[in-house]
């Protein structure tokens, strides 16, 4: 009787924790700045509107097609929103001057800073601010303010080359100082201490532990979609060989798709990925209530879903428009953060199971009303990412 209550309280909690997470990472708030001899300087943010929404993780991308049947108001109204957004989620400051704020123009592009094109292109609101700083600064740096929901980067250029080091800010978290001496000045001088500058070293060492944390939180606790996934694959047997076999195969197949998709060697549409990555929640589960045996066949299964949470994975990356020399150090670190999160989700399941020694009574009380729960919201979630593309 007590090993009937705590697997039922287990899969109640499964199922309300999957009810009120999100299934999606919020977006990040990109920040670039430009910074040229003479003092001449261009900072631009970039604002996701799905950040207006009461649940941006579970709202698909606002599409130009949207954009182009609003109003002059409405489209004003977003601008102000997008002002509001910035102004509570970034501090800006210019050393030894303190706080600035900038004065941003906002118009509407897609990723990047990118004009919008196509009916489908996701649309961004981007502010920008051309000014020419004083000279005498010693360095540039922004503050995640803790009123943000969610990350920012830190992305710079100096005398048009691309900085490799960058920073992922969560709320509170300050940036590097940018070292701006030899830019406003316009002649090589000392460093201010404790500045990074385009030739210093630990750039991309910096921008991996950045990303490695990121994508670890892309998983957990963030990413609920990827973790049920990851749970079906560990119900269906908690002998380490088949978790091994399937873990591995998953994961040679979402770092293959992860890193053709952010080199834009592969594009699919989010409107279709999403949708798939739902259904592949909801095959996963079904299978370990009708086809509760480990075979080699699911390894099939496993590899091709693996390629499609690979694309997923991609989009949080690809849109951010890395600089060329940041890229291979931001994807490694991503990966192996998303592989630490995986492993932390399996761990944690373990954990939460290993009191429970009898197979019969296990697979009755856990693996299928936590697979039912799983492929419950596998098909919801795929309903109504349809509905929303």
């Amino acid at each position: 009787m007590f090993l009937f209550k705590r697997a039922r309280f287990t899969a109640l909690a499964l199922a309300l924790s999957a009810l009120t997470a999100a299934a999606h990472p919020i977006p990040d708030l990109p920040v670039r700045a430009w910074f040229e001899p003479g003092g001449a300087a261009i900072l631009r943010v970039e604002v996701d509107p799905r950040c207006f929404e009461k649940d941006p993780t579970g709202t698909p991308y606002f599409q130009n097609a949207v954009l182009q049947q609003m109003s002059a108001k409405d489209k004003e109204e977003f601008k102000a929103q997008a002002r509001e957004l910035v102004r509570r989620s970034v501090e800006f400051r210019f050393e030894p001057l303190g706080r600035s704020d900038p004065e941003f123009e906002y118009t509407f592009t897609t990723h990047a800073g990118a004009p919008l094109a196509k009916a489908d292109d996701p649309v961004m609101i981007s502010g920008e601010w051309r000014t020419r700083l004083p000279k005498g600064l010693e360095g540039y740096k922004i503050k995640a303010l803790d009123g943000g929901s969610f990350s920012v980067l830190f992305l710079n250029h100096i005398n048009g080359q691309a900085l490799e080091r960058i920073n992922v800010l969560f709320p509170g978290e300050t940036s590097f100082l940018l070292d701006l001496t030899g830019v406003t000045s316009g002649a090589p001088t000392q460093p201010v201490p404790g500045s990074v500058g385009l030739g210093s070293a630990g750039g991309r060492g910096a921008t991996f532990m950045d990303f490695l944390r990121e994508g670890f939180l892309h998983v957990l606790p963030r990413g609920l979609d990827h973790i049920l996934f990851v749970l079906g694959l560990f119900l269906l047997a908690r002998e380490w060989r088949p978790v091994l076999w399937q873990v591995t195969m998953f994961t040679l197949a979402h770092t293959l798709t992860l890193c053709l998709a952010t080199l834009r060697l592969v594009s699919v549409p989010a409107s279709v990925v999403e949708p798939i990555i739902a259904g592949s929640i909801a095959v996963v589960a079904l299978e370990n209530i009708f086809r509760p045996k480990y075979t080699p066949w699911r390894l099939v299964v496993v590899f091709v879903f693996g390629l499609v949470h690979g694309l997923g994975f991609a989009g949080a990356l690809s849109a951010l428009e890395l600089p060329r020399a940041s890229l291979v150090a931001g994807l490694l670190g991503f990966n192996v953060g998303v592989e630490l999160g995986q492993l932390a989700v399996i761990t944690l399941a373990f954990a939460a199971t290993f009191w429970l020694k009898d197979a019969a009574r296990y697979r009755k009380w856990v693996v299928v009303p936590g697979s039912a729960v799983i492929a419950l919201l596998g098909v919801w979630w795929m309903f109504q990412r349809i509905v929303g593309s």
